[in-house]
């Protein structure tokens, strides 16, 4: 199929129809809605992640098991029930290798496992075929090439939250009974031939980890859950890989190139939820926007700080120093990070990899705005655009006025109309973000010279697979940036960019004073 946002080839790997198209918004309603899924699987059930973890529920609403026909709410449990009712049915998982590691520390997760793998009809597989220092990072869900679901969720522990993203919310915790922080996170599913070609994705990967080769199941039209409302139908769907180069493994760089078209292509603005902001190659395709008079908007939903303290000192410190760059560069006011909070306060960790150009392009994946999802670890992403070439498409817009809401702790609606009468996803943010549950602009905070100077060197997160072994000089974030030294520049930027913040945000109130009141309700 033709499209004028995507080019086979260069920023995806195929183009392919599907006459469904959905975002999964949360991993409440994406474990509901893969378990509906799997089960109307007839011959193949080809699951492939970063993790998995059998001892969750993939639905905490349910009380109970139930009778014999009843599916069981833990996975565990569920993939032998599943595979004793379907005699033709194979289900196959593919897990990173050092998912082995984790299940050590699992409890029984790994007696259960090994029960799995008794079965004929299961087979499941950790992946070692990538270079080392990666991971494989697709999420990818498959059902008889029928259905497919690909973003950022793995069915493991610490995924599960509902959009409310309620505070002390008892069914967020762990198989331990340890709570763990409210979660962001979204999926893409579509059908048709988009489905097949995921599978034949899948299958590569798994040929590629095992030597096995797995048959091509028949294709019906049955799994697609009732639960789940479309987005669009009949749309070009384009699939986008980032394949590291190892040997006899050709590289494949289409997702970096799918970011810098999406960004290129921008007229008014960009919204994007990703866990990190770290890519030198995102980033310096922002600054040339910000260099124009007239360039795009830009908003970036990420986490307060990184899931772990390593990742934090790597992705964190990168951001910080990035962030201090683009914030010199941005005269016009035109970017900004938020980070979202609970009612109560307190941090929600972003773990989505979503992007939305103008109302008129989408993507959704496993890949983050980092150097390692551009050339290191496996990523697929999928995306669309509307109906439309050229211009904004409602069902899009409506997605990106929901996730703002979500964020917001507001209606799709009043989103709508924040945004109708400002124009700006900045202007409309400032308006409605107030107490309780709302986004927050980015702070930084403080970091030593040594600290964002292994973020700024790219260490821990190379470009490529060749850059691991490149001396640390020839390398990092600013090669293609023109900056002071980093500590200078940093302080400088963060003190500069509070005082346009609040300049910003009264002026935003000044020009719509009725609006803002009536939007914000708490009188602030």
């Amino acid at each position: 199929m033709s499209s004028k946002s995507f080019l086979a080839g260069s920023n995806c790997w195929r183009i392919e129809p599907a006459e469904r198209f959905a975002v999964i918004v949360d991993a409440a309603d994406y474990f509901r809605v893969a378990r509906d899924a799997m089960l109307e699987a007839r011959e193949q059930i080809l699951l492939v992640g970063w993790d998995v973890d059998p001892r969750i529920l993939l639905d905490p609403d349910r009380v109970g098991q139930g009778g014999d026909d009843e599916p069981p709410n833990c996975l565990a449990d569920f993939i032998p029930w599943l595979a004793k009712r379907r005699p033709d049915l194979r289900i196959n998982l593919l897990i990173w290798n050092m998912g082995f590691i984790k299940m050590l520390g699992r409890g029984l997760s790994i007696f259960t496992l090994a029960h799995w793998r008794l079965m004929r009809h299961v087979s499941i597989r950790f992946d070692s075929s990538h270079p080392i220092g990666a991971t494989h990072h697709q999420k990818i869900l498959v059902i008889d090439d029928s259905v497919a679901m690909c973003g950022g969720i793995d069915m493991t522990c610490d995924r599960w939250d509902t959009p409310e993203h309620r505070d002390g919310d008892k069914r967020r915790t762990r198989p331990s009974g340890k709570p763990y922080m409210p979660w962001h996170d979204t999926a893409g599913m579509v059908d048709g031939s988009a489905a097949k070609a995921l599978g034949e994705l899948a299958r590569e990967r798994w040929h590629r980890a095992t030597g096995k080769t797995l048959p091509v199941p028949s294709t019906h039209a049955a799994p697609w859950p009732a639960s789940v409302e479309p987005l669009v139908r009949d749309r070009a769907v384009a699939i986008a890989r980032t394949v590291p180069k190892t040997e006899g493994v050709e590289e494949a760089r289409e997702i970096e190139q799918l970011y810098l078209d999406m960004i290129a292509a921008a007229k008014r603005f960009i919204y994007a939820d990703n866990q990190y902001f770290a890519s030198r190659r995102v980033a310096e395709a922002i600054a040339g926007r910000l260099r124009e008079r007239n360039g795009p908007e830009i908003v970036i939903v990420n986490p307060t700080s990184a899931d772990g303290w390593l990742q934090e000192k790597v992705m964190g410190s990168a951001r910080a120093a990035l962030l201090a760059t683009l914030g010199d560069i941005d005269r016009h006011d035109r970017f900004d990070i938020y980070t979202p909070v609970t009612e109560g306060g307190k941090a929600i960790y972003v773990h989505s990899k979503l992007m939305i150009v103008d109302d008129r392009i989408l993507r959704v994946g496993s890949s983050n705005m980092n150097n390692r999802s551009m050339g290191l670890d496996s990523e697929c992403d999928i995306a669309i655009e509307g109906e439309v070439p050229g211009e904004a498409d409602p069902a899009i817009r409506g997605l990106r006025e929901r996730l703002m809401a979500e964020h917001l702790g507001t209606s799709p609606e009043a989103v709508r109309d924040a945004f109708d009468k400002t124009g700006s996803l900045i202007g409309t943010i400032e308006c409605l973000r107030g107490q309780g549950k709302t986004l927050m602009p980015f702070d930084p905070g403080d970091w030593s010279d040594a600290t964002l100077a292994i973020g700024a060197t790219e260490a821990l997160d190379p470009e490529s697979v060749d850059e691991r072994f490149e001396p640390l000089s020839n390398r990092g974030l600013f090669r293609g940036f023109l900056r002071r030294g980093t500590r200078q520049l940093f302080e400088t930027v963060r003190e500069r960019r509070r005082r346009r913040r609040e300049r910003n945000r009264g002026r935003w109130k000044r020009k719509f004073r009725h609006f803002w009141d009536a939007a914000r309700g708490d009188g602030a």
